[in-house]
Formats: C-alpha cells, sequence, structure tokens
C-alpha cells in the first residue's frame, strides 16, 4: 500500500474510498498501478475521460506532479466535476489537473491534431469505450498507453472496445484482474 503523500491526500482519499460505489471510484489496487506505471514511465501528458468525484485523478495528478507531468480530466456532470475540483485542490493539485466539464467525445474531437497522450484512462461510459478508442488513437504517442477500467465487469459493453484494441495492428493489449478489470493498451507503432 502507498502511504507516501502527505496526510491531507491520505486522508481525502480514505474518505473517497467509502463513497467508492456511489461515485463509481476504481479500486485503489487499480489506481496503485496506475500510479506507479506513470511514475515509472516518465508520463508528462495524461488525460482521464470520466472524472467523478476527482478519486483517480487525485492518484494520477500526484504521479503526474513527481514527472512534472499534467493531467486532463473530463466530467460531463457539473456537480461531480465540482467537488473533485475541490479534492484537487485540497491535494495540491490545481497546477497539474486541468478539469474540463462536458461530452468527453466533443472535447476529444476538440483537441488539436498534434495534441499528444502519454497516458489515457478511461472509467465512464463503457458503451463509448470503442468510441474514446477511435477518437484518442491519432493522439496516442507511440510507447503510450490507454488504460480501461471495467472491462471485466462490464464485459458485455465492452466487448466492442476489447475486440477493437485486440485486434489493432499497432497494439498490444492485456487484461489485468485487478478488481473490475483493468485493461492496459500500449501503441507499439
Amino acid at each position: 500500500m502507498i502511504t507516501k503523500f502527505d496526510q491531507t491526500t491520505q486522508n481525502i482519499l480514505t474518505e473517497l474510498e467509502k463513497t467508492q460505489r456511489q461515485f463509481w471510484n476504481i479500486a485503489r489496487v487499480s489506481a496503485e498501478f496506475m500510479y506507479i506505471l506513470i511514475k515509472e514511465e516518465n508520463i508528462k501528458n495524461a488525460v482521464e475521460i470520466g472524472t467523478s468525484n476527482g478519486y483517480s485523478g487525485i492518484w494520477l495528478g500526484k504521479a503526474l506532479q513527481e514527472t512534472g507531468g499534467h493531467l486532463t480530466t473530463i466530467e460531463y456532470w457539473d456537480k461531480r466535476l465540482s467537488v473533485a475540483k475541490e479534492n484537487f485542490k485540497q491535494c495540491g493539485l490545481e497546477d497539474v489537473i486541468i478539469p474540463r466539464q462536458g461530452d468527453a467525445c466533443e472535447i476529444l474531437n476538440s483537441l488539436p491534431e498534434d495534441f499528444k497522450i502519454d497516458f489515457a484512462f478511461v472509467d465512464a461510459n463503457k458503451r463509448e469505450y470503442i468510441r474514446y478508442f477511435e477518437i484518442l488513437d491519432p493522439h496516442i504517442r507511440v510507447g503510450g498507453y490507454i488504460a480501461c477500467d471495467n472491462v471485466l465487469s462490464h464485459e458485455e459493453k465492452c466487448r466492442p472496445y476489447i475486440e477493437a484494441v485486440n485486434a489493432h495492428p499497432n497494439y498490444e493489449n492485456v487484461v489485468l484482474e485487478l478488481p473490475a478489470g483493468l485493461s492496459l493498451a500500449r501503441k507499439l507503432k
């Protein structure tokens, strides 16, 4: 268990874990895995689709704070994003995390053509994973990652994405048996 964070961050994460089911947050072990991956791969530019109350964003943001990177996080519901923004502020991540409110596909489609992503974390509408992948693909750097949560717990809804990424010649993908299932696809070329 990672306990390197300051006391305020640890307290906020502990409180958010109590509302995991209500806010559909990822499991702590999944968050820790991505935290370590971001640091080990020295990731600088990350995108999150599905901010919710900011739980995963705090983990991603803390790792990016150490690599000198930043996170753009997208949430459809303004009330959830308001909660997340306050959590980011209390955790000292305002200079690392850029929150965006609105439809993820619209926001992603508005990214500049030369906007490159080292790591994308997807935890939103499961039926849209395939659309997110199609929009994200041109922006993912070679060697970059797309991580998608809930691919086992929502297997039927995520199947089109899993089939597409597994069949794509530019990606290798593994489904990790972390709680809910985490797909980790790496862009090869």
